[in-house]
């Protein structure tokens, strides 16, 4: 299947420059992560891909040639503001959509079914939009989106609204849709969906890239510089390594916590303090850091946001 090409591509709006020669490749058999802060320039970068808006510099191709109203066709798009027509039932929505996107009535209803069965929502055919709770009408969303057996999928906050099983059941399909050989851009607040998913990540701040590459790799690069620890007794030991300037607390809770090591400081200095104040360590160990600790990092330095990272091959 055809790879997706962001080449180097600038939009405009004004004065306000939202997306500032960003470029990176999404390929088949891939899920590629686009991230970043509010106002990034994420949603202005799809929106290109997407032919929704075009680049004032650049271009953006799928596989040989520009994108364009042949390859929106060939794509499968969940934007973050959900598109439903709220009167309209289900089971007639889908074979409306399928059909604009080229697919016969026979075929569409084929694959409506069969969606429907995946997602145990057969019932729900002859219901109205506006009957179904949010979760419900982002896995129709999310049929609608890949009906169509698009090569492209861009999925824009798709797990929102959903309950943990509904989730673990949506992952999976995306999974097997990447099995499958289908280029797949995925963009993201929650970082342990990126982590979970993603072979790839680009992130975006000020409408430039900051980090690109492969996420084992991206990780790697920022060492291992976390300290996991698990726990019994008197959390007060993370307050004093903060007080020295040892650690900065990324996640804590009642017998856990991630700690980021500053300034070269000791794991085993780390280690005496927690003995002095716990009962019990039943884990300690010095991992990378994870990705939300990277997303922070990148984002907050300023060399970093003032310098494009050139893409990796």
């Amino acid at each position: 299947m055809p790879v997706l090409a962001v080449d180097h591509v600038t939009k405009r709006y004004g004065r306000f420059t939202a997306v500032d020669r960003v470029a990176f490749e999404a390929r088949p058999g891939r899920i590629l992560g686009l991230l970043g802060p509010n106002g990034a320039g994420k949603t202005s970068t799809i929106r290109m891909i997407a032919y929704i808006t075009v680049p004032d510099e650049g271009e953006v191709r799928f596989g040989d040639r520009p994108v364009g109203p042949w390859s929106q066709a060939r794509m499968g798009y969940l934007p973050e503001e959900r598109g439903l027509y709220k009167k309209m039932k289900v089971g007639e929505q889908l074979l409306y959509l399928a059909e604009l996107k080229g697919l016969a009535p026979a075929e569409a209803r084929e694959k409506a079914r069969y969606w429907l069965d995946r997602f145990g929502a057969r019932d729900w055919a002859g219901k109205k939009t506006q009957e179904l709770s949010k979760g419900m009408q982002q896995k129709v969303q999310f049929i609608s989106t890949i009906l169509h057996d698009p090569d492209l999928l861009i999925l824009d906050e798709p797990f929102s609204g959903l309950d943990p099983i509904n989730a673990e059941l949506l992952k999976d399909i995306i999974l097997e849709l990447k099995d499958d050989g289908r280029t797949i851009l995925f963009a993201s607040h929650r970082m342990e969906q990126v982590e979970q998913l993603c072979d790839d990540i680009c992130l975006i701040s000020r409408g430039r890239i900051v980090l690109q590459g492969g996420l084992r790799e991206v990780k790697q690069r920022f060492g291992k510089n976390t300290i996991v620890i698990d726990f019994d007794g008197d959390a007060g030991f993370i307050g004093v390594l903060e007080r020295q300037g040892v650690v900065r607390p990324i996640t804590r809770s009642l017998h856990h916590a991630e700690l980021r090591l500053l300034d070269g400081a000791s794991p085993r200095h780390v280690l005496e303090t927690a003995l002095q104040h716990v009962d019990v360590i039943t884990r300690f160990e010095l991992v990378e850091p994870p990705l939300n600790e990277i997303f922070v990092q990148v984002v907050g330095e300023p060399a970093l946001q003032a310098q494009p990272v050139a893409p990796t091959s």
